[in-house]
């Protein structure tokens, strides 16, 4: 009768080892699983963390996408940078004069297009906390020298960065600190424009 108890016990003890090494098992399949996973989805966040690469997963920004890729500008702006980009919001485009943006896309006005899209983007990584701080320090407006070359003065109007362009055209920021691996976004409401 003791052996008979004696091997029911191993027996028992056996079977749970064997079960608890299924649910070991089971339990590092499904480590492994969520680590694939969330490794995989951080692939895909690095190839979506430029700027081109942020701007490309958001449809307010698709008319910007396509004049960056007609100006040939995707590998600059997916370097490494840092940019701060004043980026226009297909809304934003919309407001140019009936015809400007398609003439703009055109070939032969390349160099008009790369000169208005480098009027938007600022060298280094400026957040709004930054760019609010600089116009505070600075009497209420402050000057930032575009990768175009031509200026943009800042202010603030409410709670809003105010852009005033070289031409003296205003346009806000609607959305910032859109984040990206190589500098920052502040969508605008309005296209502005260099001196020339």
């Amino acid at each position: 009768m003791k052996v008979l108890h004696v091997l029911l016990l191993t027996g028992l003890m056996l079977a749970s080892c064997g079960q608890s090494n299924k649910e070991k098992e089971s339990a590092e399949e499904a480590v492994e699983t969520e680590m694939s996973e969330a490794y995989g989805s951080q692939e895909e966040e690095v190839a979506l963390e430029t700027i081109v690469g942020v701007a490309s997963g958001n449809e307010s920004f698709s008319t910007l996408v396509v004049a960056v890729q007609a100006a040939d500008l995707v590998g600059t702006l997916s370097s490494e940078g840092p940019f701060t980009v004043f980026a226009p919001t297909n809304e934003s485009f919309a407001k140019l004069p009936e015809g400007t943006v398609e003439s703009l896309l055109q070939s032969e006005n390349k160099s008009a297009l790369i000169n208005l899209l480098t009027y938007h983007v600022v060298a280094g990584k400026f957040p709004a906390s930054a760019v609010i701080e600089a116009i505070n320090s600075n009497g209420g407006s402050f000057v930032v020298e575009t990768v175009q070359g031509d200026k943009i003065t800042l202010s603030l109007e409410g709670e809003s960065v105010k852009l005033v362009d070289a031409k003296g055209n205003a346009s806000l920021v609607i959305m910032a600190d859109v984040p990206a691996s190589n500098g920052v976004i502040h969508a605008i409401d309005a296209v502005i424009m260099p001196a020339g």
